[in-house]
C-alpha cells in the first residue's frame, strides 16, 4: 500500500485545501482594504473574508405550505423557535469561547458576522479549520473536553478509573476538570437553561398540533432533554407520520475530532411530501436482501429492523450542527443501535436542498472536470438516487461487533476515524447497491449510463468541503482506490471518466475493504488505509483548480421561517 504514494504522484493535503479556499470570486478592492484593518476583541481578522464567503451561494429555501393544516402551521412556528435554540447550544459545543466572540462581532462587518455564523466559530471549515479571527488552533475536542486535555491523559484516566468510562465516553456528556479529576457533566445540566426554553416551545407545539404522532414525539423529546435518555423519543420519532417532519436533539458525533464520542445538537424543520415519499416505500422490503448481498462473510453481517421509513421533505429551517459549513442534503437517523435493531432507521431526503445543490454546484462542476462524452449524462435523478442509497447504506453493514471476545460498536473502536470511514462507506455502498438493484431488475438497466458520471461529479463536489470534514479524506480515498483499480481514469485534458467495464469490480473491492475494517473494529488498519489513499493526487488537485468561480456549497436563507417565527 505504501508504494501507492509514488505511483499516484500524491500532493500535500494542504495544497488541496488551499485550492478549495481560493476557488471563489475575489472581493472588490474596497472590501479587501476594509477587511485588512478589521479586528475583533483585539484579534486580527483574515483579509480575505469576502472571498471565503463567496464560496457559499446564497439560496432561498422554502416549502409549499398550502396543504398544511392551520393547526400544524401554528405548531410549526413553535418548533422553529425551539430550533433556533439549537444554534445557541451547538455554538457552545464547538468552543466555550464562541458566545463571547459572537458578542464582540456586534460592530464587525456583515461579511465577517455571516462567515462566523456559517462556521459556528472563528475557524474556517473549508480550509482545514484554520483560524480567520486570531491565530489560535482549533481544539480537536471542540468544546466537549478541557482544551488542554490530551488523548493520552483521557485514556490513562479511563484505565485507572474504569468505573468512569461509561459516563466520560457517553454521547450526552461534557468532560470537565474537577481539581485533578476528569468528570462527566450531563448535557441536561450543562445546557439546562437553553434546553428548558427549547422544551417549552416543543410542549407548546404539542398542545397546538392535531397530529397524535407529532404530539407524542414532541412531548417525549422535551422530556429527553432533562433525562439525557433519548431512546424512547427516538422510537417515537421513527413512528412519526405528520405533515410537519421535525428532527431535533443531539445526534452526530463529527464535531468531536478527539474521539468521536460526543453528540452535537441540531434541528431539521421540514414539511413532508407524501407523494414523493411513497415512491421510495418499495426499497423497505429490499433492505434485508441488500444486507445479505454485501461483499463480506455472512457472519459479519447485521440484522436490523426493516421498518426504515423514508421521507422526501422540503426544508423550512435548519439549525445547530446541521447548519454548520456544508449543508446536509439527506440524513439517516437515529444512530442508536438499539433503535436500529428494533425499527431500522429513518431516511430523510431534503428535496429543495438537493435540487439547489444539483443546479448551482454539481452541473457546473461536471462541465469542467468530467470527460466530454460523459458530462451530458450527469442527471438529477442519479444524484437523488445516490443520495438516497447513501443514507440507506448508513443502516447496513457492521454496527454492533465483537472484538477479541468483547461486544462493542464500530463507532467506539474506530474513534475519531469512524465518521470519515462511515461516510465513505455509505458513498461506495450506495453505488454498489444501485448496481446490484440494476442487476436484480429493480432499477432500469439504462440508469447505469447516468449513475457513474454523476457519482464522479459528486466526488468532486464533496472533495471541495475540506479534508478535515468527515467526507473529505474518505472522498479522496475513493478517487485514489478506484484510479488504482482502473475503474476511473484521467484523459489527456485532465478530465475524469468512469471506466464502465472495471467500475463495478472496483466498487466491490473498495466496499469490501471498508466493511472489513469496520467489522474487525480495526483502528490501525483504518488509519493506514486513510493515510495511504486519503491524500490528494496531482490529477485531483489540478482538476479541483479548474473549479474556480463555482461555489463550494449553498448558504440557505430561511425567509419563510423568519416570517412564520420572526427571530427575537
Amino acid at each position: 500500500m505504501k508504494n501507492l504514494r509514488a505511483s499516484l504522484g500524491l500532493a500535500p493535503i494542504a495544497l488541496l485545501a488551499l485550492l478549495v479556499q481560493t476557488t471563489a470570486c475575489a472581493p472588490s478592492g474596497q472590501q479587501a482594504e476594509e477587511s485588512q484593518h478589521e479586528r475583533v476583541g483585539g484579534l486580527p481578522v483574515a483579509d480575505d473574508i469576502s472571498t471565503r464567503l463567496a464560496q457559499y451561494a446564497p439560496t432561498e429555501l422554502s416549502a409549499d405550505l398550502s396543504g398544511v393544516p392551520e393547526a400544524e402551521i401554528e405548531a410549526l412556528k413553535e418548533i422553529i423557535r425551539a430550533g433556533r435554540i439549537m444554534d445557541e447550544i451547538f455554538l457552545a459545543q464547538v468552543w466555550a469561547g464562541n458566545a463571547g466572540m459572537r458578542a464582540d462581532l456586534a460592530e464587525a462587518s456583515e461579511d465577517l458576522r455571516t462567515f462566523f455564523d456559517i462556521n459556528f466559530g472563528p475557524w474556517d471549515r473549508l480550509a482545514e479549520n484554520e483560524p480567520f479571527i486570531g491565530d489560535a488552533e482549533h481544539p480537536e475536542g471542540a468544546g466537549y473536553y478541557p482544551e488542554d486535555m490530551t488523548k493520552e491523559e483521557f485514556e490513562a484516566w479511563l484505565e485507572e478509573h474504569p468505573e468512569d468510562r461509561e459516563a466520560l465516553t457517553g454521547l450526552f456528556t461534557l468532560v470537565r476538570r474537577d481539581g485533578d479529576a476528569l468528570v462527566a457533566v450531563p448535557y441536561s445540566q450543562a445546557f439546562k437553561e437553553p434546553l428548558e426554553r427549547a422544551a417549552d416551545h416543543l410542549r407548546r407545539a404539542a398542545e397546538l398540533t392535531e397530529n397524535e404522532s407529532l404530539r407524542v414525539f414532541l412531548d417525549s423529546r422535551a422530556d429527553a432533554f432533562f433525562s439525557d435518555d433519548y431512546y424512547q423519543s427516538d422510537m417515537h420519532w421513527m413512528d412519526l407520520e405528520s405533515p410537519v417532519e421535525v428532527t431535533i436533539g443531539p445526534y452526530e458525533t463529527y464535531e468531536d475530532g478527539l474521539f468521536g464520542y460526543k453528540a452535537a445538537f441540531e434541528v431539521f424543520v421540514t414539511v413532508n411530501l407524501p407523494e414523493e415519499s411513497a415512491k421510495l416505500d418499495r426499497f423497505k422490503s429490499l433492505l434485508p436482501w441488500l444486507e445479505s448481498n454485501l461483499p463480506i462473510p455472512d457472519e459479519l453481517k447485521n440484522e436490523r429492523g426493516t421498518e426504515s421509513p423514508m421521507r422526501v421533505v422540503d426544508e423550512v429551517y435548519v439549525g445547530g450542527d446541521s447548519k454548520a459549513g456544508v449543508q446536509t442534503l439527506a440524513f439517516n437517523l437515529p444512530n442508536d443501535e438499539r433503535v436500529r435493531e428494533t425499527k431500522g432507521s429513518k431516511k430523510v431526503m431534503l428535496r429543495n436542498v438537493l435540487r439547489a445543490k444539483f443546479e448551482k454546484i454539481l452541473v457546473p462542476i461536471a462541465e469542467r472536470v468530467i470527460a466530454s462524452e460523459q458530462v451530458g449524462e450527469v442527471s438529477f435523478d442519479a444524484f437523488f438516487a445516490e443520495s438516497l442509497h447513501h443514507e440507506l447504506s448508513h443502516g447496513l453493514g457492521p454496527g454492533r461487533i465483537t472484538v477479541n471476545g468483547r461486544e462493542t460498536e464500530v463507532r467506539l473502536e474506530l474513534k475519531e476515524l469512524y465518521s470519515t470511514l462511515e461516510e465513505a462507506k455509505a458513498d461506495v455502498m450506495g453505488i454498489y447497491n444501485i448496481l446490484a438493484l440494476i442487476e436484480k431488475g429493480e432499477i432500469a438497466a439504462e440508469f447505469r449510463t447516468t449513475l457513474e458520471p454523476s457519482y464522479v461529479a459528486g466526488l468532486f463536489r464533496s472533495a471541495r468541503f475540506g479534508l478535515s470534514e468527515a467526507h473529505g479524506r474518505g472522498v479522496v480515498a475513493q478517487f485514489n482506490f478506484l484510479l488504482e483499480k482502473g475503474a476511473l481514469e484521467v484523459d489527456d485534458e485532465g478530465r475524469f471518466r468512469a471506466v464502465s467495464a472495471k467500475f463495478p469490480r472496483g466498487i466491490r473491492d473498495l466496499l469490501n475493504t471498508m466493511l472489513m475494517l469496520q467489522a474487525n473494529g480495526d483502528y490501525d488498519g483504518t488509519k493506514e488505509f486513510l493515510d495511504t489513499y486519503g491524500v490528494a493526487s496531482e490529477a485531483l488537485v489540478t482538476a479541483v483548480a479548474r473549479l474556480e468561480g463555482v461555489p463550494v456549497d449553498i448558504r440557505p436563507i430561511y425567509s419563510q421561517a423568519d416570517e412564520l417565527s420572526p427571530p427575537s
